[in-house]
């Protein structure tokens, strides 16, 4: 019986999910790029938390909370599916997504995904945010260190989010619904 002949978009594929990363490094797939991340900082894991911890306090509607869940997402072009780690990903608790979910789960049903910079940027920035935007994940949070700053993508529309806001540590930031409050930003100071 023939086979189909492998396209580059699948040798990719393949060798993406056969990766062996030392223990604590996370290994991505973005827009048809591999993306490997060493463990992150004390600082970069206390902005989660804090994050986290107004979320699950504060939120209308009831979250469930992943740090390391693996998303898979549409690519655009002849890439891969993307398959990207957030560094934090909420869902409504109802919904029980991570009961019984494969380590790269669809994206149907998050409500929220949070990107903290690190060593690389630019991919936190916007490789996957379009990822995001791709996947119709309503809200995307992004805390830039190097900018100080909290900016909250939200209305996905094809590769991009249409609407955006960008605070200053230190000020409030409104979470939509189904959030519904103010997330504070001045413990990230």
């Amino acid at each position: 019986m023939p086979h189909e002949p492998l396209t580059q978009a699948d040798v990719l594929l393949e060798g993406f999910l056969a990766l062996d990363t030392p223990e604590g490094f996370r290994a991505e797939l973005v827009e048809g790029e591999i993306v490997v991340t060493p463990p992150p900082d004390g600082d970069h894991e206390d902005y989660i938390n804090l994050i986290m911890k107004q979320v699950i306090r504060l939120a209308r509607t009831d979250m469930d909370f992943s740090g390391n869940k693996g998303l898979k997402l549409a690519s655009g072009g002849r890439c891969p599916k993307n398959h990207v780690i957030p560094d934090g990903t909420f869902a409504p608790t109802e919904l029980r997504l991570y009961r019984g979910a494969d380590p790269w789960m669809p994206c149907e049903g998050v409500a929220l995904v949070v990107e903290v910079t690190s060593t690389k940027p630019r991919a936190g920035r916007t490789g996957k945010r379009h990822c995001y935007a791709r996947g119709s994940i309503p809200l995307h949070l992004l805390v830039d260190r190097e900018q100080s700053s909290v900016t909250l993508f939200g209305d996905p529309e094809g590769d991009d989010y249409r609407q955006h806001c960008t605070i200053p540590f230190g000020k409030r930031l409104t979470l939509p619904a189904p959030f519904a409050f103010d997330l504070e930003t001045g413990e990230l100071i």
